[in-house]
């Protein structure tokens, strides 16, 4: 049993690692796409540059939706093993982490794609307005989940006690 539960560690440590890896990569193409926006050497249309910068900003906000599923799985899966939450408390709060990070990524990316085809293909705006539709849906759906799943964890009041313990605990395994 202990080396499964090493084995799981040890996988959810390499995933931790490669989101981490992919966030950094994600990085280094933003800026190499803003420089391709502003390079005063370059004779560029205002447009490409714009679009230049939009994309930059569609790569950091991956990059932030990458590094913060990282540290989600970095926190609850692999610093968080050892204790046992109750169900509904493990799943509220991965759940919510991680639709936290979905839901702003897609509206940072609606509002890119809005300021993106606006001027140059307004035919795509719809399928925008779709992937906006589809964020408001999820934080939508995100409440209700938090709503039932709170009732959930007052059947079982330890639960909100053994979550605050843990989260001093990680605080001062980290300091």
């Amino acid at each position: 049993m202990k080396l499964l539960k090493f084995a799981f560690i040890a996988g959810y440590s390499a995933i931790a690692f490669l989101f981490f890896v992919c966030a950094l990569a994600l990085v280094v193409f933003a800026g190499l796409e803003m420089w391709h926006g502003i390079a005063p050497a370059d004779v560029l249309p205002v447009r490409t540059r714009f679009n230049s910068i939009l994309e930059a900003i569609a790569l950091l906000t991956i990059a932030v939706a990458a590094m913060e599923l990282g540290q989600t799985v970095l926190e609850e899966e692999i610093q968080r093993s050892s204790t046992q939450l109750s169900a509904p408390t493990r799943v509220r709060r991965f759940v919510s982490r991680f639709l936290v990070v979905v839901v702003v990524a897609l509206s940072i990316e609606t509002l890119v794609g809005v300021f993106r085809f606006l001027h140059e293909d307004p035919s795509q705006l719809p399928s925008v307005a779709a992937i906006g539709i589809a964020a408001g849906a999820l934080l939508a759906a995100w409440g209700v989940f938090v709503k039932l799943n709170t009732d959930a964890e007052l059947l079982e009041p330890h639960g909100l006690e053994d979550v605050k313990q843990e989260d001093q605990d990680v605080e001062e395994a980290e300091t």
